[in-house]
């Protein structure tokens, strides 16, 4: 049972660690995605058809919801009293008691390679493309460890 405990500790640990560098390379990815296609000189109507890669603009009409304090404030604007009661209630504050797991690794252990490649194998990675990227991950995560502490961390159960 003790051992069970131990195992599923040093794999959240593992995946934990893991999910940094990913996340990191994920957000860096999202935020340069929409500058690199603001970047590609289409006029609109016009295509483009390399010897690899295609490329148009189109205009698309959908109707989107509107914001919830776009709502609020139109709300407000039509019906001031209670709008005035609606914001009040928004700004209440509430006491909410969260739950979380907080774990991390007892001085002087590691988690060991196989660990992060059994993660990786769980998550669907091959052994062998989960040995090539183990090296690159770590790095990028001991890049990373500088500017968090990972003596202690917390999830939210």
């Amino acid at each position: 049972m003790e051992q069970n405990i131990e195992r599923k500790i040093i794999e959240l640990i593992a995946a934990d660690r893991i999910d940094m560098p990913i996340s990191s390379m994920s957000g860096k990815l999202k935020r340069r995605k929409p500058k690199m296609a603001q970047g590609i000189d289409i006029e609109f109507g016009q295509r483009y058809n390399g010897e690899r890669v295609f490329a148009y603009i189109k205009d698309e009409d959908e109707l989107k919801t509107r914001g919830m304090r776009e709502g609020i404030d139109k709300f407000a604007s039509e019906f001031p009293r209670y709008g005035q009661i609606l914001n009040g209630y928004i700004e209440e504050e509430r006491a909410v008691r969260e739950r979380y797991l907080v774990f991390g690794m007892n001085e002087g252990c590691i988690v060991t390679a196989d660990d992060y490649r059994r993660i990786m194998m769980n998550l669907g990675f091959t052994e062998a493309i989960s040995e090539r990227l183990y090296p690159e991950l770590m790095n990028i995560s001991r890049k990373l460890k500088k500017k968090r502490d990972e003596s202690k961390r917390q999830i939210l159960i």
